[in-house]
């Protein structure tokens, strides 16, 4: 279940772990469909950036084509939340009892296999995956400030000028905010960081990212932050954490 976009930039790939909100046909969440629009479902705008920011580098990218309802990509196989029974106080009921191995299968192993083989044939020095988190939780959340979040577990090495970059744009940017890469950060742990790969997950805030406008001009400060990632990564001496 993905959606693969080639491109000439060796150096570089993407991944949207949560770039739809389709439910696949034969399973039933038993939710209302317009929560399917929410960002429990999808995150919001990611998709799009992703497709964006791919054209401009010219970078291949991965992309998921299944709801984070349905089976969560960004989360390990044997995570609770893998298949989410509630998300933001929403209740998904269909998924009380779904065939925790039949989903893996069908989904989240074919998903997996595509980003390693991917990573084996090119190598790339440096993986990005592209998020997006709304600005408050309905469900007990306090508002999220920043603008953009860089998310990284113990391989810094992206993360750390990635954060300065951004900053120094004038961006209000959260260090692992607004969660911790050191607590959820399966894709990049996998296929990044397990690999010697440095990598980052961004996060933009949902609101920025929901028309064209924003798209593109997120497009363009992600393009920046990337080729000056390059930079960085390719001066010698580079710590790793």
């Amino acid at each position: 279940m993905t959606e693969i976009i080639q491109g000439r930039a060796g150096d570089v790939l993407l991944l949207c772990d949560h770039a739809s909100n389709a439910v696949p046909p034969g399973i039933e969440l038993g939710i209302a469909p317009e929560l399917l629009d929410l960002h429990i479902a999808v995150d919001l705008g990611a998709g799009p950036l992703t497709r964006g920011l791919a054209a401009a580098l010219d970078a291949p990218a991965i992309l998921a084509t299944v709801s984070r309802l349905a089976i969560d990509l960004h989360r390990e196989s044997d995570h609770a939340g893998l298949i989410p029974h509630r998300s933001d106080g929403h209740a998904i009921p269909g998924n009380r009892n779904a065939d925790r191995q039949d989903r893996i299968a069908r989904f989240h192993a074919p998903y997996h296999r595509t980003i390693r083989d991917r990573v084996r044939a090119q190598r790339p020095a440096l993986v990005l995956s592209i998020h997006s988190f709304t600005p408050c939780l309905e469900q007990g959340g306090t508002d999220r400030p920043w603008e953009v979040g860089i998310l990284y577990n113990r391989d810094a090495r992206a993360a750390l000028p990635a954060i300065a970059w951004l900053r120094g744009q004038g961006l209000i940017t959260g260090d692992n905010e607004p969660y911790s890469g050191r607590m959820l950060n399966a894709t990049l742990n996998r296929h990044a960081e397990g690999q010697g790969i440095p990598s980052i997950a961004i996060e933009v805030r949902n609101d920025l990212i929901r028309d064209k406008r924003g798209i593109e001009r997120w497009t363009c400060t992600l393009e920046g932050l990337t080729n000056s990632l390059r930079n960085s990564l390719a001066r010698k001496g580079a710590p790793a954490t």
